[in-house]
């Protein structure tokens, strides 16, 4: 266990020059509750530390993907108050290479000519309701999700009521996040503990790549894995439920 003599201790001006942020910036992310508040030190002086490098790491990877910074907040809320930048540096990594395509800034109209039809106030309140979109920001753009996109607008002509889709959404969304802790659990105890105490310093930008390399190998296995084990069980559970009841 590090001492807090051996744990590195930043001022705000080393700390913005380490993350290649400026100084406004952590202090904006502080008013927004993105980054905890520094520890005082000698003559009122804020101390950050590697948790805060983490974070800011980590809040710079969720931009990269598109996210808006209320979602990003609404992404660190979930977060464990004691997380420390270990943990935070999983995260980053899960992110970098888990994470779906980075979001679309788009007008109305150009997602309409993407597509291929005029999209009623119902169709962008049922799109947005699935997560397809959000918005329109203070452009007046709609924040599109690529991946989604296409399955969304399917859905749009599907005989199935639209409550019932939005509540099916909520259904898989709550079952994939207990599938998605369990996984980062296997995770962090099976890959990233061994890990850290393999390695001096995690941090280091080499050690992070290679731990982005792993988690982006694992990525199609649990893909895949995750849709199998799906697509049997709906199957099953479909035979079951529509199974003409037996003659006596």
């Amino acid at each position: 266990m590090a001492t807090e003599a051996q744990v590195q201790v930043f001022t705000v001006d080393e700390l913005a020059a380490r993350a290649g942020v400026t100084v406004r910036t952590i202090r904006f992310y502080g008013t927004r509750g993105l980054l905890p508040p520094p520890a005082i030190g000698p003559r009122r002086v804020g101390r950050y530390g590697p948790e805060h490098l983490a974070r800011l790491a980590l809040i710079e990877e969720l931009q990269h993907r598109g996210m808006t910074l209320a979602a990003i907040e609404r992404y660190l809320e979930q977060l464990p108050p004691d997380v420390d930048a270990h943990d935070l540096a999983i995260h980053r990594a899960l992110v970098a290479t888990w994470a779906p395509d980075a979001a679309e800034r788009l007008t109305r109209a150009e997602l309409e000519r993407r597509a291929a039809r005029k999209l009623t106030d119902a169709d962008m309140d049922l799109l947005a309701a699935m997560e397809v979109l959000t918005g329109p920001d203070e452009e007046g753009l709609l924040r599109v999700d690529p991946g989604l996109l296409r399955l969304g607008l399917q859905l749009l002509d599907a005989p199935i009521p639209h409550a019932t889709i939005v509540a099916a959404r909520g259904v898989l969304v709550e079952h994939t996040r207990a599938a998605a802790r369990e996984l980062t659990r296997l995770f962090r105890d099976e890959v990233w503990n061994p890990y850290r105490e393999r390695e001096a310093d995690p941090e280091d930008p080499q050690h992070v790549k290679a731990m982005k390399s792993l988690s982006a190998h694992m990525q199609p296995l649990v893909v895949q894995a995750l849709v199998t084990a799906f697509q049997r069980s709906l199957t099953d559970e479909l035979r079951t439920a529509f199974r003409a009841p037996d003659r006596p």
